[in-house]
């Protein structure tokens, strides 16, 4: 059987259909019932006058029907331009109550306001029946979707890493340890050596986007124990900035589709408007940065080897005045605060970049160190011993083009495109230090 959905019911007029949904509203008058359905896809008024013997049963069951119950209803659809919403409504012949829901929810679904969000996250389920996350996850589904379209029709290769291993790919941060058979195990912090394996099996472009655990005991608005990671890798690079080129031309690709297919909507709903990735995004050098920050906002930060918060907020402030963009590159990071598998210059300067956007870090990403001898010694230089990351090592030894890479957080993302305040509510259902449930 094929759904009608209520955004297709423009299609039907003056036709007998069958349509479903929850029960969104109630208005029981004197002399008519009007019930708001609601599917995923819209909303409509179902219009039942009390003055017609013929419809006592369903007077009846209106009367008694709860708010987020489910019904059936077969009806004609009739244009009618007095009607506010949506100008047409539906004529019943008959409605069939397919489940029933308490009459108090523990959560205020109308208005998210009025209840906490940890609650509102207790209860995930009925939280994101608003119209808002209704659209949010529709909006995220499609961007994942244009992610995939441009790399495929430009030739890159979807994998499938392990999550499960035996080794920390990003040295410095928690794992989630495991037993794994007898075996010391993790579950995995990133796809990146796997990534690395894949240039070294001669794959040339691949993407993967997949969960990776973080094991931070991290409470912030922008940190989560367990994310979707969207990872790029690609061969025969000559610079750091063609992996920046090809991350930029990617994300103009699903932002602009995204802008098209549903800018007007987020507009209407989130009161946002999607960036305007029309201008070239700009490129900052680290040391740049930090001295436009000091110049132009009398900001000097404690980190002198990375971004805090509030210079990421600051960098995108001054691209968004200086160049007219949400996103911007800041690069040439210093050796200290990078992974020992970045590739650094004759002069030590590391081929590496972060992409901020409206404020906060999204993508970390690197041309790599391809070979063998200086890789082993900068896992030296790290205070690693080679001998630990001997099986990562091995994808060097026999011929590894130079490649480069980047990664994003898909819930970041999500954020920063409908101005959430927070990863908790741009994650379908989060893990954090104090989460495991729902």
């Amino acid at each position: 059987m094929k759904k009608i959905y209520l955004n297709e019911l423009s299609n039907y007029y003056g036709k007998e259909i069958e349509v479903s949904g929850f029960v969104d509203n109630i208005r029981d008058l004197q002399w008519v019932q009007f019930v708001i359905l609601r599917d995923s896809k819209g909303k409509v008024q179902i219009t039942i006058e009390k003055s017609l013997e013929t419809n006592k049963k369903m007077i009846d069951i209106v009367s008694n029907l709860t708010l987020e119950s489910t019904i059936k209803v077969k009806c004609k659809v009739v244009e009618n331009p007095k009607v506010k919403l949506n100008g047409m409504e539906l004529i019943p012949s008959d409605i069939e109550v397919t489940s029933i829901s308490q009459p108090e929810l523990p959560i205020d679904i109308k208005n998210k306001d009025n209840t906490l969000r940890e609650t509102r996250l207790d209860w995930r389920f009925l939280d994101l029946r608003r119209e808002d996350n209704n659209l949010l996850f529709e909006c995220e589904s499609f961007i994942q979707h244009m992610m995939r379209e441009y790399w495929y029709k430009n030739g890159y290769r979807e994998i499938h890493t392990p999550k499960i291993s035996a080794q920390a790919a990003e040295s410095g941060a928690e794992t989630f340890k495991l037993d794994y058979f007898g075996q010391k195990a993790c579950l995995s912090q990133s796809p990146q050596f796997y990534k690395q394996m894949t240039m070294a099996a001669n794959f040339d472009k691949v993407f993967e986007i997949g969960p990776v655990f973080r094991a931070e005991n991290s409470h912030t608005s922008y940190h989560a124990s367990e994310i979707q990671m969207i990872d790029c890798e690609i061969s025969w690079i000559n610079s750091v900035d063609d992996v920046m080129d090809a991350e930029e031309e990617w994300i103009k690709y699903f932002m602009t589709k995204l802008k098209e297919n549903y800018g007007d909507k987020i507009k209407n709903i989130f009161n946002v408007e999607v960036s305007d990735v029309t201008n070239k995004f700009p490129r900052i050098n680290f040391y740049d940065a930090k001295e436009i920050m000091k110049k132009e906002y009398n900001y000097v930060g404690e980190n002198p080897i990375d971004f805090e918060r509030q210079e990421e907020e600051l960098m995108c402030k001054y691209a968004k005045e200086k160049y007219n963009s949400d996103f911007v590159f800041i690069t040439n990071y210093p050796y200290e605060s990078r992974s020992f598998y970045v590739m650094k210059d004759e002069n030590g300067v590391t081929q590496t970049y972060d992409l901020l956007f409206k404020g906060l870090e999204i993508t970390s990403g690197a041309q790599r160190e391809h070979r063998y001898s200086v890789l082993k010694e900068q896992i030296k230089e790290k205070g690693i011993k080679p001998e630990d990351l001997e099986f990562y090592l091995d994808f060097f030894k026999y011929g590894c083009p130079p490649h480069g890479g980047y990664g994003v957080g898909l819930s970041r993302i999500i954020m920063k495109i409908f101005e959430i305040d927070n990863i908790r509510e741009a994650t379908l259902i989060y893990r954090g230090p104090t989460r495991l449930n729902p």
